[in-house]
């Protein structure tokens, strides 16, 4: 496979989200945001908006075996990110194809507890997770109630509880693990730490201060493989997409969208006035 492809192309495998903030949608933002091509395959169609999860429906494995077979057999995927898998059945069907056409990169974002805290996964899921899909990966990048969940210790307070779970998170055998810091709430910055195999460096950013947070976990994992499949190296694509989804938080309330928690805003430089056209310019003058 051709890593130097002309147009960088991502692969998306995830639910999707009717609201539009998060899954599929927020990813398919994110990789064109970002500067690639965004292809996908859904998992799971949710029927959600700002306020919550009322409904999913999972997709027969057939189908989502023959999205992954179609996308192969024709784009040059670069990179793969990985969200959403809803049991072990889908896990196993996933990771088995991805053995089959080796994508050069591929980052999965553990998508295994909501924002109430409970469990996305059943317990046996989170183990097929483990022993299947995430040592195949280049990163992964759990939450804090993901990494405890992943761990089996307890869900970190402070930053130095979640140095405790670094060498558990090692024994995945990913290269490398992105443990986000966004729900120590009570910090002033945002920190999360990369961890490789031999070092750990923390990734620090301003706390902002909105509720308009909705899909930055996909949207982080998705930035990221978007930069690796544009030749950036692993620690390279996680700092832009950190500065990107910083921005993007940033500028969330510029958005007005739904009733609950909102989304970031993905396409937030297009607001900018340098990327505005200008008008004038687009008048041809019969003078």
């Amino acid at each position: 496979m051709n890593v130097n492809s002309k147009t960088p192309i991502v692969l998306t495998i995830a639910g999707s989200d009717s609201g539009g903030g998060a899954g599929i949608q927020a990813d398919i933002k994110a990789i064109s945001a970002t500067g690639s091509y965004a292809c996908s395959v859904i998992t799971a169609i949710t029927a959600q908006n700002t306020l919550g999860v009322n409904a999913i429906f999972p997709i027969p494995i057939e189908h989502v075996e023959h999205q992954l077979d179609a996308v192969f057999s024709d784009l040059n995927v670069v990179a793969v990110k990985v969200g959403m898998l809803a049991d072990s059945a889908i896990i196993h069907a996933v990771a088995k194809k991805l053995m089959q056409y080796q994508p050069p990169f591929l980052v999965v974002d553990p998508v295994m507890v909501a924002t109430s805290g409970d469990l996305l996964l059943e317990q046996s899921a989170i183990s097929t997770l483990k022993t299947t899909l995430l040592p195949m990966a280049n990163l992964i990048t759990p939450n804090l109630p993901e990494g405890a969940a992943l761990t089996g210790l307890p869900v970190p307070n402070t930053e130095q509880e979640m140095t405790q779970l670094i060498d558990e998170l090692r024994q995945i055998g990913c290269d490398a693990v992105l443990l986000k810091g966004g729900h120590l709430e009570t910090s002033r910055d945002s920190n999360d730490l990369l961890i490789l195999p031999d070092a750990t460096q923390k990734l620090t950013s301003k706390r902002i201060a909105t509720r308009n947070t909705h899909g930055t976990g996909c949207t982080l994992s998705a930035a990221i493989a978007s930069y690796l499949a544009q030749g950036h190296d692993l620690q390279s694509a996680v700092v832009e997409a950190k500065h990107y989804i910083t921005a993007a938080i940033a500028h969330a309330d510029e958005l007005v969208i739904g009733q609950g928690h909102g989304p970031v805003h993905h396409f937030y430089k297009l607001n900018q006035p340098q990327c505005r056209p200008n008008h004038q310019d687009l008048v041809e003058n019969d003078d």
